[in-house]
């Protein structure tokens, strides 16, 4: 099982009340919130491996090169190219993030992020890697690109909490988008994504890309179609797509999640017991985390 952490701290710390705090008054609705996802899912899908996925640099400059608007307007503040830019967040989530992370490193779950890459590339390079069936945890869909039936690779993506998932299969991305897991990067990236600065190609939206996908095969299809009077596109996507070359020709690398990020050797399987019971005991003292860490300690033994 891989956690998209933040999506999923950014998803209890709104899903939680801000009402929820620390016996010095710091919010911690956060920390908790992810601390109750993390045992449900536990409870109900049973992991023998568990990942923590950070984003240890969440807009990488490699990506940025390509695409100068992936992710600009979510800069809160630039950095030099050595350091990752600053992203904006609510002011009560940011110092909950470092608590996050001292208490997953007591309880001996395994915390992966990799300098110059996003969660998504742990994620993909760890699914990659994978001998068996994987289960996504994310709210991102740009993780449907990795579905793969054959594989046992599926997305569960929340729509309320954790408690209901959507699982993403090959038969849903077909039925939702007329797309396979690596179909999905085409359609993406021809759609585009405001959330990410990704432009996408004008007036090519959703249902329209999936349309060009299933008559063409994929985008090299498309842009092949482009240059052949004959292909069965409008007079108004071919002006388009031609005038987005430049676009389509980088857009692959910067939607495609890495599967080749240097992962460090660690310790993934689910613990069962506190790697450091002591930290953890006044980490739970300090943030008054009682009955969400109680819970999840307590799925773990089990």
């Amino acid at each position: 099982m891989l956690l998209d952490t933040a999506s999923l701290y950014f998803r209890a710390y709104f899903g939680v009340p801000e009402s929820v705090k620390a016996p010095d008054g710091t919010p911690v609705n956060a920390v908790r919130g992810l601390l109750e996802f993390i045992t449900r899912l536990v409870q109900d899908h049973r992991p023998d491996d568990l990942v923590a996925c950070m984003d240890a640099d969440w807009r990488p400059h490699w990506r940025v090169e390509l695409i100068p608007s992936y992710k600009a307007h979510r800069v809160a503040q630039e950095s030099p190219d050595t350091a990752p830019d600053v992203e904006e967040t609510p002011d009560t989530l940011s110092p909950q993030v470092p608590v996050i992370e001292d208490v997953l490193d007591a309880l001996g779950i395994a915390r992966v992020g990799v300098t110059a890459y996003e969660a998504d590339d742990v994620i993909g390079t760890y699914t990659a890697r994978a001998t068996g069936p994987v289960d996504i945890i994310t709210g991102d869909r740009d993780l449907f690109q990795l579905v793969d039936d054959a594989r046992g690779i599926r997305v569960l993506y929340p729509l309320k909490g954790v408690g209901t998932l959507q699982t993403t299969d090959e038969a849903l991305l077909r039925e939702k988008y007329g797309v396979d897991g690596p179909g999905y990067v085409d359609l993406a990236l021809l759609r585009g994504d405001p959330s990410d600065g990704l432009p996408g190609v004008p007036g090519i939206g959703e249902k329209t890309a999936a349309k060009l996908l299933d008559a063409f095969g994929d985008l090299a299809g498309i842009m092949a179609a482009v240059d052949d009077p004959k292909s069965r596109l409008t007079p108004s996507q071919r002006k388009r797509l031609d005038e987005a070359r430049p676009y389509v020709a980088v857009a692959p690398k910067v939607v495609r999640v890495a599967d080749d990020v240097p992962l460090p050797d660690v310790d993934v399987a689910l613990p069962r017991t506190p790697r450091d019971p002591a930290a953890l005991e006044a980490l739970a003292d300090r943030w008054g985390l009682g009955g969400s860490l109680g819970r999840l300690l307590t799925t773990l033994e089990a």
